[in-house]
C-alpha cells in the first residue's frame, strides 16, 4: 500500500507540468457502474415458469481519480465495492489502473489493467489481492472534455485463508469521465 501512496503522490506532482490546452490531459473523475452476469442452470426450454436465461451474479461501483498523460495513457487509482449475488460475497478493492488508447481518432478504443489490494473492512468483506485487465469504448461530448465509456473487464480475486480461494468474473461496465 505504501507503494501505492508513493506512485500517487508522484502522479499529482507531475500535474504542474500539465498542458492545459489539450483536450485529454489532467486530472480527471470517472464513477462506474459494472455488472457480471451468468446462466440459470434451472432455465428450461417451453416451460413458462417466469424465469430468465441469464441472472444477475455480481455488482460493482466504482470511483476512480486518475491523471490523463496525454491523448494515449492514463494512470488511476481505483476505490471500489463488488457484491456476488450467488456467492454472498463482498470485497472492498483498491487498485492502480493504467489505460492505453490503443486507436485514437475522434473517440478511442482502449485496453486497461490494474492490480491491488482487497481491504478487510470487518468479517462481511474478504480480504487478499485482485487483478483486472479489460477493453472499452470511448465517446466524447460536444466540447471533448467529458466522456462514456463502456466495455468489458476481466477481474480474478485471490480471497482467503493464505489466498487460495479465487473467484474469476467478466463484468460489462459503463462509466462516466469528467475532466
Amino acid at each position: 500500500m505504501k507503494q501505492i501512496s508513493t506512485l500517487f503522490l508522484l502522479l499529482f506532482f507531475s500535474i504542474i507540468h500539465a498542458q492545459d490546452d489539450q483536450k485529454t490531459s489532467g486530472i480527471f473523475y470517472k464513477a462506474s457502474v459494472s455488472a457480471t452476469l451468468t446462466t440459470n442452470e434451472d432455465y428450461t426450454l417451453g416451460q413458462d415458469n417466469d424465469q430468465s436465461f441469464i441472472n444477475l451474479n455480481g455488482v460493482f461501483l466504482n470511483n476512480t481519480l486518475g491523471y490523463q498523460f496525454d491523448t494515449r495513457s492514463s494512470i488511476d487509482l481505483n476505490i471500489e465495492y463488488d457484491h456476488y449475488v450467488d456467492q454472498n460475497l463482498n470485497f472492498f478493492p483498491v487498485y492502480l489502473g493504467f489505460n492505453y488508447n490503443i486507436l485514437d481518432f475522434d473517440d478511442q478504443v482502449f485496453v486497461r489493467g490494474g492490480y491491488g489490494k482487497l481491504v478487510d473492512l470487518g468479517k462481511a468483506f474478504e480480504n487478499g489481492n485482485m487483478y483486472k485487465a479489460g477493453i472499452g469504448y470511448r465517446a466524447y461530448d460536444d466540447n471533448l472534455k467529458n466522456s462514456w465509456l463502456i466495455g468489458f473487464d476481466f477481474s480474478r480475486k485471490r480471497f482467503g485463508f493464505r489466498q487460495e480461494e479465487k473467484l474469476s468474473s467478466f463484468a460489462i461496465f459503463l462509466e462516466f469521465m469528467l475532466f
